[in-house]
């Protein structure tokens, strides 16, 4: 009832295990709170909160439009409301070094296991369209090395998200996770890999956790979960893929309202109130209100 029983210490020490027990951890992306409890009964290890997506929940593009109060409101609203541990995409920590420490901050108070930043310059762009620009070397270790500083629990994951590849290619790739990885970075996330190659190239270059990013209609290949294991990925998200799905779904019940007058040619295809009233604990709700309202007044 109401949120999450495990504390946000307890979901990053459940995190840091699941990363270095050599299962690949999957992380879907939540859109709402519910959709974290969603991924949660069905059995996945985490919750990705998108940049992009909470931008698309505001009507707006992922172009850096987002502020750190938009983001961190709406990542705790997601993490507290799932036992499971929750990593948020923080772009590119919000401003200078002073303000990436600020967001560490601030995403640890929001119950947060983890977040990545990015080396994109701002205003940022999403990691999967042409156009994008990278800071040099000196910005992007100053932005890792004031997260891991600021951070007050040491098992608050602080990740380091490369976008050189589509850049300047793989080698350069290469080159900025080692000194990300040199500057403290618990883990690196390189974005927009094209192939098991190069995933197997990072793999090889760094003994941290890596991330990939399994985000449809982009630069990758949709692999799946066994092949990212096979070559010793730790983890893999799929950050828009539930909120395309809504929408998809929705887009097909308006057109169905429209032509048909009508949505039971749909029914099948919508969560059952019962699924709905299970999935927010209707009935423990429930039980608690009997509990405190079962007096009686005396005349």
């Amino acid at each position: 009832m109401l949120y999450a029983q495990a504390t946000p210490a307890e979901k990053r020490v459940a995190f840091r295990a699941g990363l270095a027990s050599g299962k690949l951890q999957r992380f879907p992306g939540a859109f709402n709170p519910l959709s974290a409890r969603l991924i949660e009964q069905k059995g996945f290890d985490g919750v990705y909160i998108s940049g992009a997506v909470l931008s698309a929940d505001l009507g707006l593009p992922d172009i850096g439009l987002t502020t750190l109060t938009e983001v961190a409101g709406r990542a705790k609203q997601i993490a507290r409301m799932t036992e499971l541990p929750a990593i948020v995409d923080a772009d590119t920590g919000f401003g200078e070094p002073m303000n990436v420490a600020r967001t560490v901050q601030e995403m640890e108070d929001a119950g947060l296991a983890g977040m990545h930043i990015e080396d994109q310059i701002n205003p940022k762009r999403c990691g999967h369209l042409d156009g994008k620009q990278v800071v040099d070397d000196e910005t992007a270790i100053k932005r890792i090395r004031a997260a891991v500083d600021a951070r007050r629990d040491p098992n608050f994951l602080v990740m380091a998200r490369t976008d050189i590849a589509a850049v300047d290619g793989l080698a350069a790739a290469i080159d900025r996770a080692k000194r990300l990885v040199d500057a403290g970075a618990d883990a690196i996330f390189p974005e927009a890999m094209r192939s098991l190659e190069e995933f197997a190239a990072m793999r090889a270059a760094v003994d941290v956790p890596l991330l990939a990013n399994m985000t449809e209609f982009g630069k990758s290949e949709l692999f799946t979960v066994e092949q990212l294991q096979d070559i010793g990925m730790n983890m893999v998200i799929w950050p828009v893929s539930m909120l395309r799905l809504a929408m998809g779904a929705t887009a097909r019940g308006l057109d169905s309202l429209t032509e048909a007058g009508t949505l039971e040619p749909l029914l099948g295809e919508m969560q059952h109130r019962a699924d709905l009233y299970e999935l927010i604990d209707y009935e423990g709700y429930n039980h608690f209100d009997s509990g405190v309202f079962n007096f009686t007044v005396r005349k």
